[in-house]
């Protein structure tokens, strides 16, 4: 076994690895960059190194760097986590170069999977089952385009080098191919530097089924069951599950042969996935399933296969790296119990998932057990920064049975607080709390097809409002006339008038006292339970819970699991907004500008593009939201902005 390792990768899979590389008695180097200096994975490594600047480009992705601190540090091996490096053979041949053990397969593995015609290819000269579709390397859009015809529509456009549901397209109508094939090919060539595309028909109820395998370099390949991460938005995974429901032996047993035959046509060694979609329209049959690709590294939901198996797949990966044989075979393995995993994001599900930064003030977790891991890389205090993945946590449950499984996930959510930063923990209990989803029969549309109810926010201006009023915060105590408890001359009724900003919307409320509880808006509130930093209220009948915090002038809430930002109006800001008519274009996050599509004294109409922002690995087109002229343009190509900065003035047409 090793005497030490160097974690090339920052959040929460770099704590992860440390937790079983120091219960192995090993050392850890830890890397980090600029943005990531005070980061919980930099804490509890015994060793760290700082490799550049914030951009993952000029830190984390920079092999050279990151072989350089291992070299320094003495590391015997490197371990790349997912993400980053973990798939780049380039990076596992200068580790070889280096003496360095690389933790993950050969680099000929990565090769040979990474390209998705070149992977299909192989798998189909192996037996392994693939979609119907062209997977050649002929790229004329007029050939492409008779392929999709031939194949029958519908039909999926994807990017040969692709992965993270980037440089993919559903393509329903023969007339729609052309334009679908011209904006795969641009998001490819943008995404990684490829615009080469494949064909395959698509599956109408799709489910998506990956097997985990292993292999170490004596010839022994297992496969620890499957998991189900049908659960999608836009391709990327929300909930996984272990094992995959409506799952039959028959189906389990062929869908880990073709696994392992996968694995063997490669050579492969160490933790891969091989993904399969499955056509769900008449349940999981044997000849229903088809190899979709192979991610060459550990898979951010390898925790569920964990809890249902009972092993540490990142102790095996360095057990078998540093030469040692798999410490089970096949029949050893068995399947026990029903795990769950959500991905935690800083994220706001109501205004089309738009990642969110800021400080976590507040961070609170169910308490850890059998049944419940938290797997996180950031705490109370932490930044939710612009420059990398916006993930948060990732909760798993587990239980004896699915149900008991879905069940404790839906508590566990529930007994979540992040305030600082919105995110989609309210998205992924309704997610959990879902009738089609509890029955096992969800397949990779089901988001979208309940994208309305599942992001559907209350009404809870009320609430926050009865927050204030309550707390006592942001009124001058020593002042009768603001203390809003319902003082008045003679012991006179009085009523006052609140104006907030609630999740950057003006509200206003009228105040009503009467018998010591205030009527607010003419609905009556009433406090059961007040502490520094929770508030149980009742309002016209209906139970609120709200936990809160005040930080830079501002009340973070938690409010029935919706995320609040309350503060005072800025009247000077609102008069300055006003005296631009209200025609300002802002950052809507900080990030780096890398488009800009119109010039001063360009028109524009409603929804024209005027700029990407680049924030959090994801591209934001900003639109114009009135006709008008572009009178300022106060920023420039690859400008780094800060949330709010004010981006485009439009000057409206009608003026």
């Amino acid at each position: 076994m090793f005497s030490s390792v160097l974690i090339a990768n920052r959040g929460e899979i770099a704590c992860r690895i440390a937790r079983t590389a120091k219960r192995l008695g090993m050392r850890v180097i830890a890397i980090y960059s600029d943005a990531d200096r005070d980061a919980r994975h930099v804490h509890m490594a015994d060793d760290v190194i700082n490799i550049g600047p914030a951009s993952a480009n000029e830190s984390y992705l920079r092999a050279e760097k990151i072989i350089d601190a291992a070299i320094k540090s003495g590391a015997e091996c490197i371990h790349p986590a997912y993400g980053f490096l973990s798939e780049n053979a380039e990076f596992a041949d200068l580790c070889a170069a280096n003496i360095i053990s690389f933790i993950g397969p050969p680099a000929s593995a990565i090769r040979a999977m990474g390209t998705k015609d070149t992977a299909k290819k192989l798998m189909s000269e192996a037996g392994v089952p693939v979609v119907a579709g062209y997977h050649g390397s002929n790229q004329d859009p007029a050939f492409l385009k008779q392929k999709a015809y031939e194949i029958g529509y519908p039909v999926m456009i994807k990017a040969v080098s692709g992965g993270g549901g980037k440089g993919m397209r559903l393509v329903t109508r023969h007339s729609d191919f052309d334009d679908s094939l011209t904006g795969c090919r641009r998001e490819a060539l943008s995404a990684f530097g490829d615009e080469r595309v494949l064909i395959e028909k698509f599956i109408t109820r799709p489910r998506h089924i990956e097997m985990q395998i292993f292999a170490d370099n004596h010839g022994q390949i297992v496969h620890l069951f499957e998991r189900d991460c049908s659960l999608q938005r836009r391709h990327q995974k929300v909930i996984e599950e272990a094992p995959a429901p409506g799952m039959s032996g028959e189906v389990r047993k062929a869908m880990g042969d073709a696994a392992i035959a996968a694995a063997k046509a490669v050579n492969y060694s160490g933790a891969g996935t091989v993904e399969f979609i499955v056509d769900g329209s008449n349940g999981v049959r044997a000849d229903g399933f088809y190899f979709m690709e192979m991610n060459t590294r550990l898979q951010v939901e390898h925790p569920v296969t964990e809890m249902v198996t009972g092993f540490d797949l990142v102790e095996w990966q360095l057990r078998v790296a540093a030469g040692e044989k798999l410490p089970v075979s096949q029949s050893d393995i068995h399947l026990k119990g029903h795990s769950f995993e959500a991905r935690i994001y800083a994220e706001d599900p109501a205004n089309e998932f738009l990642p969110q930064t800021g400080i976590l003030y507040r961070l609170n977790w169910p308490a850890a057990n059998a049944n419940l891991r938290i797997d996180t890389g950031v705490e109370t205090g932490d930044t939710v920064s612009p420059f990398y993945d916006p993930m948060i946590a990732k909760v798993i449950s587990f239980a004896d049975t699915r149900q008991a499984a879905l069940d404790r996930l839906c508590e566990y959510l529930g007994n979540i607080t992040i305030l600082g930063v919105k995110s989609n923990v309210a998205f992924l209990k309704k997610l959990a709390e879902h009738e089609e989803f509890a029955s096992g029969m969800a397949d990779t549309g089901f988001i979208d097809a309940n994208i309305d109810d599942l992001t559907k926010t209350a009404d809870i201006d009320i609430a926050a409002a009865a927050l204030l009023v309550f707390s006592g915060i942001k009124v001058d105590q020593a002042n009768p006339w603001q203390v809003l408890k319902g003082w008045g001359l003679a012991g006179m009724p009085r009523r006052d008038h609140l104006k907030l900003e609630i999740n950057g919307n003006e509200a206003d409320f009228d105040i009503f006292w009467s018998n010591g509880n205030p009527q607010i808006n003419d609905l009556e509130c009433i406090s059961l339970k007040l502490s520094n930093d929770h508030l149980s209220l009742l309002i016209d009948g209906h139970e609120y819970e709200i936990s809160f915090t005040i930080a830079s002038g501002k009340t973070y809430a938690l409010i029935n699991g919706e995320h609040v930002v309350i503060s005072e109006i800025d009247y000077l800001s609102k008069i300055e907004e006003a005296a631009l008519g209200g025609n300002i274009v802002k950052a809507p996050m900080p990030g780096r500008i890398i488009e800009i599509a119109v010039s001063v004294g360009d028109q524009v109409a409603a929804g024209d593009k005027l700029l990407v922002l680049e924030a959090m690995k994801m591209e934001h087109t900003l639109s114009a939201g009135i006709s008008g002229t572009v009178g300022e343009l106060t920023c420039e190509i690859s400008a780094q902005v800060e949330d709010g900065d004010v981006l485009v003035v439009l000057e409206d047409a009608k003026s």
